[in-house]
């Protein structure tokens, strides 16, 4: 194996030398490679966070990281305002185990793949509320305002016995900031490459049992062209505008909180999001006259809305109650189209605590609704449905010993009923290294759209998944290394069939017939030398579909991250790695987007103590790549950007 990253058991070299290699030995395994998408502070993004640290996504529970088996990764403020990224699908790029796919610029439909998983089966929360689509299937990335959300966390691997439908690749939560004592103002501006111009305030506090906090942001860009001429098909039906594809976006959240008694409090989170941005859409000479070039926008809107209460009624029993709510309407113009999801949901979770044992047993209720032209148009069954759920779950933490098991029964009331159950176990070998194995069970029901859309199959099954995986982890101070490996299948994978014909549509409609597996290996690894933090992250992946055994569009076999911050004279200073091998734009394996790898450094300091100062620029050497066929991407981007927040 690798003996910088499994760090054996007998035989240990000297501490410096050991640990100072483990990112070579990660690079090295690339075979001349370079890695992709690094971490920007190793304690806030990579595998291991600091094991004080307390998350909630892996169990729907508050718990330590040190109690858990899962895979998990944080990212904090501060690594979102040094990373200068504009969407929130950039920063999570950076994470082991994660790409993305855009068609063009900020603000164009985005896809997010967990260990090469659709970005369907990710289940996304902000602030407790789901956010999903029941047209696409899965969130819609380019709406979720980056400025609002104050911390992120990744848990990579199926968690449907958890939190149900979607979550077969994994979870990520978002949250917005919550008020500490005092008054905490902030404000700030930035500007970059494409005519980016971004401005920020906000006010945060708490005073008594009274918590606050509002924020609202604006970002606006020119952009560029995201189907340049040398990228366009012209054909008899016409082709692209080679106009800039801009983006205008508006931002805001609420956040209140009260604390009725000593252990009960009351919480309501308010989530805004308008996102219009220019797109290229095939211009058709066959029109009288001819439209040459035209200015197709999208829209996308989200809202997002929860309340909360939760009592800790004794040292044992405490319990939370949840009702959230969110829309998300995409809409084109000047050629029409418009869908609009809305979820509603609501929790009753009870916890109870006995020394090392912790047993959970919730009731939810989730519904959805979809507003579709094709469906609503045509008359056809009802766009509505909901999902009851009752799930039980235990965790016993004592010694060198951690173990979580999860059961969940779900009733659609469209398909009926499905049960899924994870089990979890880690062992502590020595006090700085752990094992950890695992599986799970998962689905994903069929959206609103597959079933009644005019390519729809109203008896569609659920999509599901049976993961299994092993782990490794060393953590020693300022030093932390790690090995997941993973197999994920996917049966009943529903996909677009352009040659069914029993069905109401020409063209063809969806079927639940394919199957998939998800397979591959986690890296992940971070040193502290004095002032110097080096961080390294690869993956070797191998999604691939079982039925033609080609791999699935768009995923890298190899990607990773490799880079470093230094800390001088005031300054931070970060320099990273990011790439991809080669991948396939297409089900058949036949058009290839090639391998990339650029170059990002960034740059921040206190310039006084209330004024802080962040540059970065991305893909330093310029490099002419392409993340979807035909669509460019942004070239070198410069940032720079200024933040006031008094002490």
């Amino acid at each position: 194996m690798i003996s910088c990253g499994s760090l054996s058991l007998g035989g240990v070299p000297a501490r410096r030398r050991r640990l100072a290699c483990l990112p070579l030995a990660l690079a090295s395994a690339f075979g001349g490679i370079a890695l992709v998408q690094l971490p920007l502070t190793a304690h806030a993004q990579q595998n291991a966070p600091a094991l004080g640290e307390t998350v909630v996504t892996a169990n729907r529970t508050p718990q330590p990281l040190s109690d858990l088996v899962g895979d998990v990764s944080v990212v904090d403020r501060q690594t979102i305002e040094r990373s200068g990224a504009v969407g929130v699908a950039d920063v999570l790029a950076r994470l082991p185990g994660i790409e993305i796919t855009r068609n063009g610029g900020v603000g164009n439909t985005t896809s997010l793949y967990i260990r090469g998983a659709e970005t369907r089966f990710t289940a996304v929360y902000v602030d407790g509320v789901r956010v999903d689509s029941q047209s696409t299937g899965g969130a819609g990335w380019e709406s979720i305002p980056l400025s609002q959300i104050d911390r992120i966390e990744v848990l990579r691997g199926p968690a449907a016995a958890v939190y149900g439908s979607d979550a077969v690749g994994g979870v990520i939560q978002l949250f917005t900031k919550r008020g500490e004592e005092g008054v905490a103002p902030y404000a700030g501006i930035g500007f970059g490459s494409h005519g980016l111009r971004k401005a920020e305030a906000g006010v945060s506090g708490k005073s008594g049992d009274f918590d606050y906090s509002l924020g609202v942001a604006h970002e606006e860009s020119r952009g560029f062209n995201v189907l340049p001429m040398d990228k366009r098909t012209p054909s008899k039906d016409g082709f692209t505008s080679p106009d800039r594809d801009g983006y205008r976006s508006n931002a805001g959240n609420l956040r209140l909180g009260y604390q009725l008694a000593p252990n009960q409090r009351l919480e309501a989170t308010l989530l805004y999001s308008d996102m219009d941005a220019g797109y290229d859409a095939p211009v058709s000479f066959r029109t009288r006259p001819p439209i040459l070039f035209r200015n197709d926008i999208s829209s996308n809107t989200l809202r997002t809305a929860g309340l909360s209460w939760s009592a800790k009624w004794n040292d044992i029993y405490s319990t939370r109650v949840q009702v959230t709510d969110s829309q998300s309407v995409y809409k084109t113009q000047p050629s029409f189209y418009r869908t609009e999801t809305n979820l509603r949901g609501y929790l009753f979770q009870n916890e109870f605590r006995f020394g090392p044992h912790l047993v959970t047993a919730t009731l939810e209720r989730r519904e959805d609704a979809l507003e579709n032209a094709p469906t609503t148009s045509s008359g056809l069954l009802s766009s509505k449905r909901s999902q009851d759920a009752v799930s039980l779950g235990y965790g016993f933490v004592q010694g060198a010993h951690s173990l979580q098991l999860h059961v969940r029964h779900d009733d659609d009331s469209e398909f009926g009923g499905k049960t899924t159950g994870s089990a979890a176990y880690g062992y502590a070998i020595t006090p700085r290294l752990r094992a950890t194995v695992s599986a799970g069970t998962a689905f994903r029901a069929p959206t609103l759209y597959q079933r009644f859309s005019e390519y729809g199959v109203a008896s569609l099954k659920p999509e599901s998944g049976r993961n299994v995986e092993l782990g490794l982890q060393y953590t020693d101070g300022g030093t932390h290394a790690g090995i997941v490996v993973y197999q994920n299948r996917v049966n009943n994978l529903i996909v677009f069939d352009g040659s069914a014909t029993n069905c109401s549509s020409g063209f063809g409609c969806y079927a639940s017939t394919a199957r998939a597996r998800y397979q591959g290996v986690t890296l992940s690894g971070g040193h502290r030398i004095g002032d110097v933090t080096l961080r390294a992250s690869a993956d070797f992946q191998d999604p691939r579909d079982l039925d033609t055994d080609h791999l699935l569009a768009r995923r890298a076999r190899r990607h990773g991250t490799l880079g470093a911050d230094w800390r001088i004279a005031g300054w931070t200073l970060g320099a990273e790695l990011q790439s991809s091998s080669k991948r396939f734009d297409d089900a058949a394996n036949t058009r290839t987007l090639g391998g990339y790898t650029v170059l990002n450094l960034v740059a921040s300091t206190q310039i006084t103590r209330d004024l802080g100062l962040v540059a970065r620029v991305d893909n330093v050497g310029d490099k002419d790549y392409t993340l979807a066929r035909g669509y460019a991407t942004g070239g070198r981007n410069a940032y720079i950007g200024l933040k006031w927040t008094p002490q």
